[in-house]
């Protein structure tokens, strides 16, 4: 998709001036727009390197591929304006919101979390094998190399955040430096005290790093006490002063409110699953595996996201992702199944390409695609994900690091629990390929 085609998708989008606010995540463009009366979704599915459309609540989601971001680059340039330039007028639900944030805080910094993630999760492995020493600096240097952006993960969300909420980014660094400062690690590390005390007021000692929902609820907050400051302060002050007393406000409000409550509502929903796998780890991950690929349809997949990072932080590794990781190896099969139904080389061609690129962990081709298209092979795939992820829960697959859930990611897996991986995506595949052949009738009289 080159600059021509995606001015034309700006003009089938109703034109720049319909544009209210437009950001990326890994495979799709999303767009907020005034009139979604003037969408021509005709054309837009036809231009090239569109792989689909998704309407979500008041989010118009065009569906591109991992080209996203270079993409979106284009576009920022083209439209001589920035994605958070302009203020968002649509009045949304809070369900709606909250899949904003999420969506739009973690899209961009995916590539380091993932690099890093995956070479947290390969060194685990062979540290598990005693492939390596532990003990060695080379191994050391490598978990620096992996584990820093976990460990500073606050500081990539504080940016992302700012970026998505319209306010000063370097204020918003402030806020994570100042939940990352060794006063209250170093504290909560030695676990000696519970409470350092404000003005008399009580602050729980609390360890922020890697930590998700905290820094991006203290990010929303001083958004606005930075509007309100800024409204009241005389202009010749607002340089200096709008910014410290933003600070003194903010920071101690996080502290003392905001950051616990969120510390609390992480822990909430990990006791939650928690719950759900003490129950039946089975279940469990046959329900989580399987709802995973309508949760992407709908653009929700990214709500699972801070439970990844949570796992991390509370126990060294998580579950979760695994199962994502059967469901993306069932929808690229399900789609491949589909293959042996057609004799149109046309629809073979993008079946392939698909499959290819749901198993190295973009799925949009193939639900998009393929998967939508053809309703008993999308039930194929949700079918095959949640037997696959009922199996490999049993088991207790589990990964140490963040890492795409792609099959070149299958390395991050060696441990003691690489075999019941390997099995879960044979049994993924398999599955999912034959229910979609057995299911999916009449291709070729499909348009």
């Amino acid at each position: 998709m080159d600059k021509k085609i995606l001015l034309e998708l700006v003009k089938y989008l109703g034109g720049k001036e319909n544009i209210t606010k437009f950001w990326n995540c890994m495979t799709r463009l999303r767009f907020k727009l005034n009139d979604y009366s003037l969408i021509n979704e005709e054309e837009i599915i036809k231009l090239k390197g569109v792989l689909g459309i998704q309407k979500q609540n008041d989010q118009y989601q065009v569906i591109v591929g991992p080209s996203a971001n270079k993409y979106f680059s284009i576009l920022e340039k083209e439209l001589s304006f920035s994605s958070t330039d302009v203020e968002e007028k649509n009045s949304k639900n809070l369900i709606s919101k909250l899949l904003d944030v999420v969506s739009g805080v973690f899209g961009p910094i995916i590539p380091a979390i993932a690099g890093a993630g995956m070479l947290k999760g390969i060194l685990s492995g062979l540290l598990a094998l005693k492939i390596l020493d532990g003990s060695s600096e080379t191994v050391k240097i490598f978990d620096l190399i992996a584990s820093g952006v976990f460990y500073f993960l606050p500081f990539y969300l504080a940016v992302s955040a700012a970026r998505i909420f319209k306010t000063s980014e370097y204020l918003a660094l402030a806020m994570a430096s100042a939940l990352m400062y060794p006063t209250l690690i170093d504290a909560a590390n030695t676990g000696n005290m519970d409470f350092f005390h404000f003005f008399g007021l009580p602050i729980p000692v609390i360890k922020y790093s890697s930590t998700v929902i905290p820094i991006i609820m203290s990010v929303w907050a001083m958004k606005y006490i930075h509007r309100w400051v800024d409204k009241y302060m005389p202009e010749v002050l607002r340089t200096i002063f709008t910014p410290t007393i933003t600070l003194i406000i903010s920071i101690p409000l996080t502290l003392i409110v905001i950051g616990p409550l969120g510390t609390y509502f992480g822990q909430i929903i990990a006791w939650l699953i928690n719950f759900m796998f003490s129950l039946s780890n089975v279940v469990a991950g046959f329900v989580v595996a399987g709802i995973r690929p309508a949760l992407t349809v709908g653009g929700m997949h990214h709500v699972m996201t801070p439970m990844f990072f949570n796992n991390f932080e509370t126990k060294g590794y998580d579950f979760l992702m695994p199962l994502c990781f059967m469901a993306n190896m069932a929808m690229g099969r399900a789609a491949f199944g589909v293959f042996f139904r057609t004799k149109d080389k046309n629809k073979k061609s993008i079946i392939i390409s698909s499959t290819i690129s749901a198993i190295l962990g973009i799925t949009e081709p193939a639900l998009f695609g393929v998967l939508i298209k053809y309703k008993m092979a999308f039930v194929a795939a949700s079918l095959g994900a949640a037997i696959a992820g009922g199996f490999i829960s049993f088991f207790g697959v589990r990964i140490y690091g963040y890492i795409l859930s792609s099959i070149v990611s299958l390395p991050a897996y060696i441990g003691p629990y690489f075999i019941y991986a390997i099995l879960g995506v044979v049994i993924a595949i398999s599955t999912s390929a034959i229910l979609s052949y057995l299911l999916v009738k009449n291709v070729d009289e499909s348009n």
